[in-house]
């Protein structure tokens, strides 16, 4: 093996300092708050539900009952798609190089006990803050293409990523783990509502601008719309 030059290992070791700084930026800071946090429902770890059962049934759904979601629930599926599993800030979907890009929105229109309007998920606190006041529903189906499965579903959950979490460690390689990532995200929120008895699907169909200007979002891309509903 070849010597390493002092100049080398020293940009070795500056680089690997600034990953390091920025990967605990990641896992430990969140965004500045718009408004008040809404601390949620301490999620449930277990289920009468078996994993095997839940793909066995698991389906895309679009028609739901025009009923209310309970803050319980919406709890559960947030922390489903990105939750804390571990001390040191690891999640319940594997993420490229523990960067985790993604970042959860909830439109909601019927949650019991919860005003309509856009809301930041905060997987460290476990806690909703608003982003936007009134009902987006119907702007959000709008965006998709008048889908109307988003403009009936009591929630959606809009996926989105920063992808310059993980491409700065990645560079354009990164991208596709971001992909692989958001489909991840997707299947935990599908067997989650499978538990729940609770049905959604993955929409891909959007404007991106659209979405991104009602949410109200910077450098986050929106990846996908899962409207959430009671079956």
């Amino acid at each position: 093996m070849g010597r390493i030059g002092t100049i080398p290992l020293l940009m070795l070791w500056a680089s690997s300092l600034l990953y390091t700084s920025g990967c605990k930026e990641n896992l430990l800071q969140a965004r500045p708050n718009k408004g008040d946090a809404i601390t949620l429902p301490k999620p449930s770890h277990s289920s009468a539900v078996s994993v095997e059962e839940t793909l066995q049934k698991r389906r895309s759904i679009r028609r739901y009952k025009d009923e209310q979601l309970t803050l319980a629930e919406v709890s559960q599926l947030l922390w489903a798609a990105q939750g804390i599993t571990a001390s040191w800030g690891g999640r319940t979907a594997p993420s490229a190089g523990a960067l985790y890009p993604m970042e959860i929105y909830l439109v909601a229109g019927k949650v019991e006990g919860l005003e309509a309007g856009v809301y930041r998920y905060n997987p460290k606190e476990h806690v909703i803050t608003k982003q936007r006041e009134g009902d987006a529903r119907q702007k959000v189906s709008d965006a998709a293409l008048g889908q109307e499965v988003i403009r009936d579903a009591p929630i959606s959950l809009i996926l989105a990523a920063v992808y310059e979490r993980t491409t700065r460690k990645y560079g354009q390689r990164g991208i596709r783990y971001v992909h692989i990532e958001v489909g991840h995200v997707g299947q935990n929120i599908y067997l989650q509502a499978e538990t729940l008895g609770l049905g959604t699907v993955m929409v891909g169909a959007f404007y991106d601008q659209k979405v991104k200007d009602i949410l109200g979002l910077d450098n986050e891309e929106p990846l996908g719309i899962m409207p959430v509903g009671r079956r």
